[in-house]
């Protein structure tokens, strides 16, 4: 059962069609850069709840979340539509296991997000962790158009920060845009396009690569790891990228 505590709305940001960022003071537990919480509303007596990963570093509020609006869906288009002072519902610990806290340090970590997936890296990228594991970190960000490219002002101030050890990679599918990559990610790691903009291969003995977005954006890199020899990394059995897909 979920221990919910009540939330309030303290800012609220529309980056594109569709496209919002929700932040909330609430009294929620201590948690890891990389984890999510469950965000709900009462909708015609039925608490309606979905995982959100977290977009604020722990050690930082308000709490964030990033997310797209599903017309069709029962939670999206009322979460979008709050206002400053309207409240919602959080769980009040945070889960999940897609954080770096048991990740072998390596030379480079490859941050690959479509969409939204996108936020659960900033929280970790404000963190000390990728910075203390890995000598060079590389962010790649799939979109459709290129308004879909959110938080670039963050992305800079964390450039800035660790210049020379952080990259930024836009891949997008249906526009050609400035010096972004075209197509899909996955499309762009068989080629080998992705990995002669960065200069360096994914490898089982100096990469370590983290997934989150689209499921078929997943199941496919996935496939493309592995035939490289990368293992997913698991507690108790260490690999060379991570997974979650908790929706």
């Amino acid at each position: 059962m979920n221990d919910w505590v009540k939330a309030t709305v303290v800012g609220r940001h529309q980056w594109a069609e569709g496209l919002f960022s929700l932040q909330f003071e609430a009294p929620i537990a201590d948690y890891v850069a990389g984890q999510y919480i469950k965000v709900a509303l009462d909708i015609e007596g039925e608490r309606v709840g979905r995982p959100y990963s977290l977009v604020n570093a722990p050690q930082d509020r308000p709490l964030e979340i990033y997310f797209n609006e599903v017309p069709s869906g029962p939670l999206t288009p009322p979460l979008s539509a709050l206002n400053p002072g309207d409240s919602v519902w959080l769980t009040a610990t945070a889960n999940g296991i897609f954080t770096l806290e048991t990740v072998e340090p390596a030379k480079t970590l490859w941050m690959l997000a479509t969409g939204t997936g996108l936020g659960v890296y900033l929280s970790i990228l404000r963190t000390r962790d990728p910075w203390e594991k890995f000598e060079r970190v590389v962010l790649v960000h799939g979109v459709r158009q290129s308004s879909d490219l959110a938080y670039g002002e963050t992305l800079d101030v964390i450039g800035e920060r660790y210049e020379g050890r952080f990259t930024v990679v836009p891949v997008v599918s249906r526009e050609t845009h400035g010096s972004a990559l075209g197509g899909r990610i996955t499309e762009r790691l068989e080629d080998g396009s992705l990995e002669e903009r960065i200069g360096e291969r994914i490898d089982p003995t100096l990469s370590h690569v983290m997934l989150c977005g689209n499921s078929a954006m997943i199941k496919d890199a996935k496939e493309i790891l592995e035939a490289r020899g990368l293992a997913r990394h698991r507690r108790h059995a260490p690999g060379q990228y991570t997974t979650e897909q908790y929706h």
